[in-house]
């Protein structure tokens, strides 16, 4: 199996809701903010290919579906949807994917699977691939709490909907996803989020998503404005550091804007960080 971390656009945040429940003073020494107290962040793709020669894309990124007013915004740039691109650099076309994990529907996460801004009718990318989504986020995000309502796309619920190419995924292991992959499920940022733990030669590497955002959110008790229970997450983060302990655990980042990948380290002290690694 091949690895490789594919960019997607990039979004601006703001750094306070990302950073939750650290001080200004504290996060801006990580990741310095715009004049409109937004973070730059990822939204970065894995592509694992399999030596049966079967292409699996885990997450998508935001792409560029939204309207030039909802671009501004939420500071998306390029302009122009930037995956299919850096996948064809890659020398995989689009029609090439077999495989499209998402670990949940936030549209920064899954809105990279609708066409640009414009572009009608809307329809799916990827046409040969199925797509594989955790049932319990599945059936949150058909409803979700209006604190949530705003992070999804009901438009893509519909087109997942009427594919008939939709995989629910309720176990940490699924028949068609034979290659060394298990899911880990978590609750604390949103219901039935679906993390991604490959097997690999140098050990566990596991797609965090937004359990873990990047390298600064590693330090425990650092969460996000944006997490539905703050308290939860911190005990599901620790779960997951302390079942990876001794296995030279690697976390793979959809959002750091400069780290992709690190390795799951404790100091002396018995924090957790992480040892950013070359992922290649």
């Amino acid at each position: 199996m091949k690895l490789i971390a594919i960019e997607g656009n990039r979004q601006h945040l703001d750094g306070g809701a990302m950073f939750g429940n650290a001080p200004k003073a504290m996060w801006q020494k990580w990741i310095q903010p715009d004049d409109h107290n937004r973070i730059p962040l990822a939204t970065r793709a894995l592509l694992a290919q399999l030596d049966d020669g079967r292409n699996v894309l885990f997450e998508v990124g935001v792409g560029a579906f939204f309207d030039p007013k909802l671009k501004e915004r939420f500071g998306i740039e390029p302009e122009e949807d930037v995956l299919l691109k850096n996948l064809n650099q890659n020398g995989v076309e689009e029609a090439d994917i077999d495989i499209v994990v998402l670990s949940h529907l936030h549209f920064d996460h899954a809105g990279g699977l609708l066409p640009e801004y414009g572009d009608d009718p809307p329809k799916l990318k990827f046409p040969n691939a199925s797509y594989y989504v955790g049932q319990e986020h599945w059936e949150y995000a058909q409803n979700p709490h209006p604190r949530e309502r705003a992070s999804f796309i009901p438009l893509l619920h519909e087109l997942l909907q009427a594919s008939d190419r939709l995989v629910l995924i309720d176990k940490p292991e699924h028949p068609d996803l034979n290659f060394g992959v298990t899911f880990r499920f978590s609750e604390g940022h949103t219901r039935g989020l679906m993390l991604s733990q490959l097997v690999t030669d140098e050990g566990p590497l596991v797609f965090v998503t937004d359990l873990i955002p990047g390298n600064s959110w590693v330090h425990l008790p650092l969460t996000m404005g944006y997490d539905r229970f703050p308290e939860l997450k911190v005990d599901e983060k620790l779960e997951l550091y302390e079942s990876l302990s001794d296995t030279n655990a690697r976390f793979f980042y959809t959002h750091d804007p400069k780290i992709v990948c690190a390795s799951l380290k404790k100091d002396e002290e018995g924090r957790y960080f992480g040892e950013p690694t070359d992922f290649s």
